[in-house]
């Protein structure tokens, strides 16, 4: 409640703020269990630790600590009957602890050991966010300085609470440092050990690890529990050190002073607190944190928005003629209501009938509905959430259009009108319409007519927002711009950033059909023909256009990579549909790529939806052709087994095949464990689990082939006894499993 950042957390954060709760539970438990030093106690607190870990992996930090701390009351022990309480006592806390774990984390059921050492590495190598603004410099989540989480933790927490319980793990560690016998001993000094390790264990691990943590530091919220009570006891501490010199009341309302400058501040930006900054930001004022930090998860403006429509809106009311003339306008709730629009746009609410609500939701990539004229936008924040828009005489402006021939035909269809110069396109996308402008150039019958100060000039240029005059509606952009008053001779439009108006798409796809090579096929169809990817989807919706691709492009060569992404072993590369080569030719969505001069073993494509998912994704070989006589050659020799894929051993190799195959078929990840003779021939830090994990991709070492999936994995050239492979889901389900002797 008196940490702003969390308190407004607490209303949107799902996944951070129950892990913090759990953690003040298992630290009070924790407490408890070495106060009362029984058997029972210490099992409770296994319990708790358990569902501590299985709602976030930095659980271990507690889960490592307690044994830890076991370990020194052992070693303090007096006697074979305190030492044997203790052994059982830790005995109950690890039995208690694995059981809850294992039970409430079904991933871990059929791998234990494989599964949880993967869930660990995750830790760092959680999927990379981009682009967040830190010290007001953009940064990926894999690219932050090491001090992201302390600088994060320092500018967004009260300052009152931060000084105390930076005093009170100093007196922790000097109290330790000056008496490490007493320190190591149960009780209150040992206790403090824990709190500190607690905070500094998680931050240090974050930073060695190069952990992928982003969005301020909401993945570490739980270090406020440790950290508090670090906080109280340095108050305590505090007030011991002053001795009486200074009245206690002094310091308890100095203290209360530090709890009301945060209450205070909070509710003056309340519902805000998520934007919450402290003075040891550089300078706190919105429009310069917006420029310097990233604001973070934005429920707080989405609530705002969502009282403002329903303060304001009815949307579900009666139909428009059939309500007072100033309320036409079908979302005005009432006559208050609409006193919140300027006179301007009454006038126009007065007028016309046919009008679009726009909800821009922060944070998301599009919007709920697509923009046209904009008759007043509702701000949150310094974001847009809410627009008024009409779109009448649009339509007005289309319908002259029908009986017309264009001027022009191009990315838009150019109409000359009376007194304005209609665009039209169709199909066509929001985002044609949105975030651009045209330049409109009217060259006048007679040059006398410009400006003054256009003087010797041919034209007048006239620059138009898209958004402002053009509309999206029943698939179709429209605009109209204005001509000027004298009468004009000729037109010239350009529009800013450039449109796509088919250029060689339409001989892109007809080369792709007739002879390129089907590399995948999905949402998009994906065509491989004179180095470039061409990606075709028939009869397509052109909103789907929205979405930004991405493409993974996997070399054979890791060196041809440039290094910074050598580690990952391919490149990223992302692209908008309407920016990048992307076209309508008839009824399809085409779009291309070009590919890099590097040889190309795979790639993984697809195309991001809302919020994090993808709208779909695809994987394939970019050579499919070599596997053509890997399925003959599989084909005239008997599986070894026979499953979902059947498997075949061939030139030191194992072949699976499956026949009919969709590519949906591979894409879930194969796993591969090869069981040697001998154990010697493992490297050392596979001999404990007494296998080799060669796991692979389906698309980098096999392909989809006419209906058919064939795919290559060379074994070791050590003697085999056995194999076991299958497909499994990563964090869900194995798919299928087969084990077999090798005998080679």
């Amino acid at each position: 409640l008196l940490h702003p950042r969390l308190y407004a957390h607490s209303f949107f954060n799902s996944k951070d703020i129950p892990f913090l709760a759990m953690f003040v539970v298992a630290l009070f438990l924790a407490h408890r269990a070495f106060r009362r030093d029984r058997i029972g106690a210490f099992a409770l607190l296994g319990v708790g630790v358990g569902v501590l870990v299985n709602l976030r992996i930095m659980g271990v930090v507690l889960l490592a600590a307690i044994p830890a701390l076991r370990a020194l009351d052992f070693a303090f022990a007096r006697g074979w009957p305190e030492r044997k309480r203790i052994i059982l006592s830790a005995g109950a806390f690890a039995l208690s602890a694995g059981l809850v774990f294992f039970t409430l984390l079904p991933y871990l059921w059929a791998d234990p050991v494989g599964h949880a050492v993967e869930w660990w590495t995750k830790l760092s190598n959680h999927p990379t966010v981009p682009h967040e603004l830190f010290r007001g410099a953009q940064y990926w989540s894999d690219e932050f300085p090491a001090d992201y989480v302390p600088t994060w933790f320092s500018i967004t927490s009260p300052p009152f609470a931060l000084a105390l319980g930076l005093i009170g793990a100093a007196a922790v560690l000097i109290r330790a440092a000056r008496a490490p016998g007493i320190a190591a001993r149960r009780g209150t000094p040992q206790f403090g050990l824990l709190l500190v390790g607690c905070v500094a264990a998680p931050v240090a691990a974050v930073m060695l690890l190069n952990a992928n943590i982003y969005d301020g530091w909401r993945h570490v919220y739980f270090l406020w529990a440790p950290f508090s009570l670090l906080a109280v006891y340095g108050l305590g501490r505090l007030l011991s050190a002053l001795g009486g010199r200074v009245p206690q009341a002094a310091v308890y309302g100095a203290a209360g002073a530090g709890l009301a400058a945060t209450v205070v501040s909070a509710a003056l930006i309340h519902p805000n607190q998520q934007a919450y900054f402290n003075f040891l930001a550089d300078r706190v004022t919105p429009e310069h944190l917006a420029m310097g930090w990233h604001i973070g998860i934005p429920g707080h403006i989405r609530r705002q928005m969502l009282e403002w429509i329903s303060d304001n809106v009815d949307l579900f009311s009666s139909a428009p003629e059939a309500r007072p003339k100033s309320l036409r306008a079908p979302w005005l709730k009432s006559e208050k209501a609409a006193a919140t629009l300027p006179d301007a746009t009454r006038a126009r609410i007065a007028s016309l009938s046919n009008y679009h609500l726009g909800m821009h939701i922060p944070g998301q990539q599009g919007k709920w509905s697509q923009s046209g004229r904009v008759l007043h936008s509702v701000n949150v924040y310094n974001n847009m959430v809410l627009t008024i828009e009409t779109m009448d005489d649009l339509r007005a402006v289309h319908e002259s259009t029908l009986s017309r021939e264009p001027i022009l035909d191009a990315a838009f269809d150019v109409y000359r009108l009376d007194d304005a110069v209609a665009l039209v396109m169709e199909p066509c996308a929001p985002s044609f319409i949105e975030g651009g402008a045209v330049t409109l150039r009217a060259i006048p019958v007679d040059a006398r007519d410009l400006p003054p100060w256009r003087e010797g000039e041919r034209f007048e240029p006239r620059y138009f927002d898209r958004v402002r005059y053009g509309a999206l509606f029943d698939g179709k952009c429209v605009a109209s711009l204005p001509l000027p008053s004298y009468p004009v001779a000729a037109i010239e439009v350009e529009w800013s950033p450039p449109l796509p108006d088919g250029g060689d798409a339409p001989d892109a796809m007809r080369r792709a059909k007739t002879e390129g090579r089907l590399l995948a096929r999905s949402f998009y169809d994906v065509h491989l023909a004179d180095g470039e990817l061409v990606y075709i989807q028939e009869n397509c919706d052109p909103l789907q256009t929205e979405h930004s691709f991405f493409l993974d492009i996997y070399p054979r060569r890791v060196t041809d990579l440039p290094e910074d992404r050598r580690a990952r072993g391919f490149e990223r590369s992302w692209f908008a549909f309407h920016r990048q080569r992307g076209a309508f030719v008839g009824d399809a969505c085409v779009a291309l790529f070009s590919l890099p001069d590097y040889p190309v073993a795979g790639f993984r494509t697809g195309q991001r939806g809302g919020g994090n998912g993808n709208l779909w994704r695809a994987s394939f070989s970019a050579n499919p052709e070599p596997y053509r006589a890997v399925h003959r050659a599989a084909a005239s020799s008997e599986p070894v087994a026979r499953s979902v894929f059947d498997i075949h051993v061939s030139d030191d190799a194992l072949v699976y095949v499956k026949e009919p195959c969709d590519q949906a078929d591979t894409e879930a990840r194969f796993f591969l464990h090869v069981v040697p003779r001998s154990e010697d021939d493992l490297p050392e830090d596979r001999r404990e689990y007494g296998f080799n994990g060669l796991d692979f991709d389906f698309f980098l070492n096999g392909a989809w082939i006419d209906g058919k999936c064939a795919a290559r994995v060379a074994l070791p050239d050590y003697p085999v006894a056995s194999i076991r492979t299958g497909q499994h889901i990563s964090g869900e389900r194995e798919i299928w499993r087969a084990e077999f002797a090798v005998g080679r």
